[in-house]
C-alpha cells in the first residue's frame, strides 16, 4: 500500500477512479441528485483552496468569489471565442483527444488569470492585516463583477450564454482530487510548514528567516489559481454565468465552509463544503422556514464545535502523502 502514498500513483488511481464512476456510474444516478454531487465537488475546490489563504496563513480573505468569477468568465470566453469549431478550423488532433486537451487549457487559462490578479493585488494588499484585509478583498471582488458586468463580450448585463457543458463527474472530482494532493504535500512539507508558522506567529516566523511576505503573497496566488478552475469548472457545468453568482454572499458562503470544516484542515474543508450544500436541499421540505433552520443549525454547530467540526485533524491518508 505504500505506492499509494506517492503523490503521483495518489492521482492516477483517483483520476482512473472518477473515470470509471463517469463512465459507468452516473448514468443510473438521478440528474439532480448528481447536480447536487457536482455542485459539492466545486464547493469543496473553492473551500479548500481558501482554506490555504484563511486557514493555513492566516490571511483573511472576502474576495474569493471575485477569483472565482474571472476563472469562470475566462474559461468560458475561451471555450466560446477560441473554439476551433467556431473559428472553422480543423484540429490536428483526432476529436477525442483534442477536446479534453481544449477543455484543461480553458481551466488552465481560467486559473491563470485568477492568479494572475491575485499577484496584482496580493502584493499592495497583503501589506495589511485582519479586517483590513478582508475589507480590501472584499472590496477587490466587487471591482472585479463590477468590471465583468460591463464586459460586452462575455455577456454582460444579459448574462454570457452559449458557454458548452464541458463539466462533469469526472472533470469535477478530478480537479478536487489533484488539489488536495498538492495541498496536503504542499502544507505538510517541511517547507510548507512555513504557511503555518506565518499563520500562528508572523513576527517569529521572520525571526527566523522565513519569509513572510513571499508565502503571503503564494499562498493568495495559488488559492486564486484554484478559485479560477473552480469558476471554470462551474462555467462548464452551469453553461451560463451572471455576475450575481459571484456577489458578495458567495464569498461568504466560502469562508463560512473553511471557519465551519476547521481553520488548517483540508478535511474539514471538504467536509463543510458537502454539509453545507446538501443542508439546503435537505432543508426543502420546510419551506419558506428553510434558510431560517439553516442559520440556526450554523449557530448551533459553531456553539458545539467552535473549532470547527474537524479542529485540525485530517485523514490519515491525507497527512501520509509524501513525495
Amino acid at each position: 500500500m505504500g505506492i499509494l502514498r506517492k503523490p503521483v500513483s495518489v492521482i492516477a488511481a483517483g483520476i482512473l477512479a472518477c473515470w470509471v464512476v463517469q463512465e459507468f456510474a452516473t448514468p443510473w444516478i438521478n440528474p439532480y441528485h448528481l447536480q447536487i454531487l457536482n455542485t459539492i465537488g466545486i464547493a469543496a475546490v473553492m473551500a479548500v483552496s481558501l482554506n490555504l489563504i484563511t486557514g493555513h496563513t492566516g490571511q483573511f480573505s472576502l474576495g474569493h468569489a471575485g477569483f472565482m468569477a474571472l476563472g469562470a468568465y475566462a474559461s468560458a470566453a475561451f471555450t466560446v471565442h477560441l473554439n476551433p469549431d467556431a473559428l472553422g478550423l480543423v484540429p490536428i488532433l483526432p476529436d477525442w483527444a483534442w477536446r479534453p486537451l481544449f477543455f484543461v487549457t480553458a481551466l488552465a487559462a481560467g486559473g491563470a488569470t485568477a492568479a494572475l490578479a491575485g499577484l496584482i493585488v496580493g502584493i499592495p494588499t497583503l501589506r495589511l492585516k485582519g479586517d483590513y484585509l478582508a475589507i480590501a478583498t472584499l472590496g477587490l471582488g466587487e471591482i472585479i463583477r463590477v468590471i465583468v458586468l460591463n464586459l460586452e463580450f462575455v455577456g454582460g448585463a444579459r448574462g454570457f450564454t452559449g458557454i458548452p457543458e464541458s463539466s462533469n463527474f469526472f472533470w469535477i472530482f478530478s480537479a478536487l482530487l489533484v488539489l488536495t494532493v498538492l495541498m496536503a504535500r504542499g502544507v505538510y512539507s517541511l517547507k510548507g510548514l512555513a504557511f503555518l508558522a506565518v499563520r500562528e506567529d508572523e513576527v517569529a516566523a521572520r525571526s527566523v528567516g522565513i519569509n513572510t511576505t513571499r508565502y503571503k503573497v503564494l499562498a493568495f496566488v495559488l488559492g486564486s489559481f484554484w478559485a479560477g478552475v473552480g469558476g471554470g469548472l462551474f462555467a462548464h457545468l452551469n453553461t451560463y454565468l451572471h455576475t450575481n453568482s459571484f456577489g458578495f454572499l458567495k464569498s461568504v458562503e466560502y469562508v463560512v465552509m473553511v471557519v465551519l470544516g476547521g481553520l488548517g484542515s483540508i478535511t474539514g474543508s471538504l467536509v463543510a463544503a458537502a454539509l453545507l450544500t446538501l443542508l439546503p436541499e435537505l432543508l426543502r421540505i420546510a419551506s419558506e422556514w428553510r434558510m431560517i433552520f439553516y442559520a440556526l443549525l450554523l449557530v448551533v454547530m459553531m456553539i458545539l464545535w467552535p473549532r470547527g467540526l474537524m479542529g485540525q485533524r485530517e485523514l490519515r491518508w491525507i497527512r501520509r502523502v509524501k513525495p
